[in-house]
């Protein structure tokens, strides 16, 4: 007798430090710096290592700060530098490697690109807001967009949450209407809840 079975139901997301269930509700992210991969907490024990001033051993809090530099000199001609092939890149401190890591959106997830030191230091150092960086947990966001390059001081989970948006939408060469809409929608999130580093709004 054949025997049907119902799709198995998704696992539900648990707590790395405890294990409780955090449910369908937003949650705090932790930084593995181990596994260099991002995990679910749940709101005790992401505070818990806020309050324990959790910047070293394996799980980091991803802090939710927004800052934004619009006095930044990263202009078309330093993004060519960066040799970056699409129009959005993130680079963040990896601890563990010990240097900068830059990665972009594709339609194959989040790709690294290898760049000369020279390129980090003479590119990076037009925004003040890359001394600010907290390592592991938080990047800086670039976007060139009609001749102008964008640039935002964010989390980390933000970052892999625009991969993954875009991976999901992206279509043909140029990723098409959809992805180009929500990408259009995530910056403008990013630009309401950022605030400019200098003391004012973004």
């Amino acid at each position: 007798m054949l025997r049907f079975t119902a799709p198995r139901p998704p696992r539900d997301e648990r707590c790395e430090l405890c294990a409780v269930p955090v449910g369908d509700a937003r949650h705090r992210h932790l930084v593995d710096t181990e596994k260099r991969a991002l995990v679910c907490a749940c709101e005790p024990c992401a505070q818990l290592l806020d309050r324990s001033g959790g910047t070293t051993g394996r799980f980091r809090t991803v802090p939710g700060r927004y800052l934004s530099d619009p006095g930044h000199h990263i202009d078309e001609q330093a993004w060519e530098r960066l040799r970056i092939p699409v129009s959005v890149a993130f680079f963040f401190h990896n601890s563990v490697l010990d240097r900068l890591v830059a990665l972009y959106p594709s339609p194959a997830g989040a790709t690294e690109s290898e760049l000369e030191p020279d390129s980090w230091e003479s590119v990076l150092a037009t925004s003040s807001l890359a001394p600010l960086l907290e390592p592991d947990v938080e990047a800086l966001l670039l976007r060139r967009d009609q001749g102008r390059v964008e640039c935002h001081l964010v989390p980390i989970d933000v970052c892999y949450e625009l991969v993954g948006r875009m991976r999901l939408r992206w279509q043909g060469f140029d990723g098409g209407a959809e992805a180009r809409a929500d990408l259009e929608a995530f910056f403008t999130h990013v630009r309401e809840r950022a605030r400019d580093h200098r003391g004012g709004r973004s």
